[in-house]
């Protein structure tokens, strides 16, 4: 591992690439010489490079593509990127270290805003929560009855978790207090005793926990080896009255295949905070009643994002003293 750089003895110049919440904006700049945004617009490619070029740290996000030959125009001045987010995806880790420049991110800080979201999605899909609202604001209602709106009762079923991490594990102690069975699928299984304080049965095998759950979650981050891993082929051994929920990665699902299903009625129904192309969805999956989209709001709370930002100046004033930051990306995490 490449030795941390020594930080400039000056104000480090900090680049932001979107509009951040008001409190870490503001500390940033007491404690920083800090570039902020006005307009909280997507930056484009050339944008981005322009800032790298004339900052020590770059503070991206999710929606900021960060690519090899990005970096090789940067420059020289850039050590650090502060990825204001979890997911890493979006970065060129590697390209990143062989250039000198370190990145660190904001672990742990999502995961029970994203695992309330996705209990939230699985109960919208399976309680039929959209239908109900539609009917509502169209003022359609005309009084209870016994057969209208019919979803099914959450309890009992059996719930696949794909990706057992911190939001996997996170999900696994809802459902359980839900009265689902926990099942779940990682690249290692879980140390015993925690299987055993969450109730849950690791498949070793991704297809056969596939053809026997009632729900599936997906919780994995996108990788390599992660692009497509519900793909068509695994998607058809679903059970037809099965319903899957992805609050993780949306390049982790095949996204055409499974709206062939739903619309073929061969998945029972979805809910999707994420989507393969970023905000550019299937528009096939926007016409159909069995699935509940959200425009990637996983994290979003108040707290989740304040928390995001600390973080975020943790790391870049541990390196500005001098030091590694200590929420540093590793090869080992790829």
């Amino acid at each position: 591992m490449p030795a941390t750089p020594a930080a400039p003895r000056s104000r480090l110049r900090v680049a932001v690439t979107r509009r951040l919440p008001e409190a870490v904006e503001t500390r940033m700049s007491e404690l920083f010489d800090v570039a902020l945004r006005d307009d909280d617009r997507k930056m484009s490619s050339d944008q981005l490079v322009s800032l790298m070029q004339d900052a020590d740290v770059l503070v991206p996000t999710v929606t900021d593509q960060i690519t090899a030959a990005m970096l090789a125009r940067a420059g020289e001045r850039l050590k650090l990127i502060a990825n204001f987010g979890a997911g890493i995806d979006h970065i060129d880790v590697m390209s990143a270290r062989q250039r000198g420049v370190l990145v660190s991110n904001t672990p742990g800080v999502v995961t029970e805003d994203t695992a309330d979201m996705t209990l939230a999605l699985i109960l919208a899909v399976t309680r039929k929560i959209p239908e109900g609202l539609a009917e509502m604001q169209a003022g359609r209602w005309q009084g209870w009855s016994p057969t209208a709106h019919l979803g099914g009762r959450v309890g009992g079923r059996r719930l696949g978790i794909l990706g057992m991490g911190r939001i996997g594990q996170a999900v696994a102690r809802r459902a359980a207090a839900f009265g689902m069975q926990v099942h779940y699928h990682n690249r290692r299984r879980l140390r015993p005793e925690i299987e055993e304080a969450l109730g849950a049965t690791w498949w070793e095998s991704l297809d056969q926990m596939l053809a026997r759950m009632d729900i599936v979650s997906v919780n994995a981050p996108h990788t390599p080896s992660t692009f497509h891993l519900l793909n068509a082929r695994r998607l058809k051994l679903m059970k037809p009255t099965a319903v899957i929920v992805n609050t993780s990665r949306g390049e982790v699902v095949d996204e055409n295949a499974l709206t062939r299903m739903l619309r073929a009625g061969e998945i029972a129904g979805a809910g999707l905070d994420v989507f393969e192309h970023g905000h550019e969805i299937n528009p096939r999956l926007r016409e159909l009643p069995n699935v509940v989209l959200l425009p990637h709001m996983g994290s979003a709370t108040v707290e989740g994002r304040a928390e995001m930002g600390e973080k975020v100046i943790i790391n870049i004033k541990t390196f500005a003293d001098g030091h590694r930051p200590p929420d540093l990306v590793v090869p080992s995490m790829l």
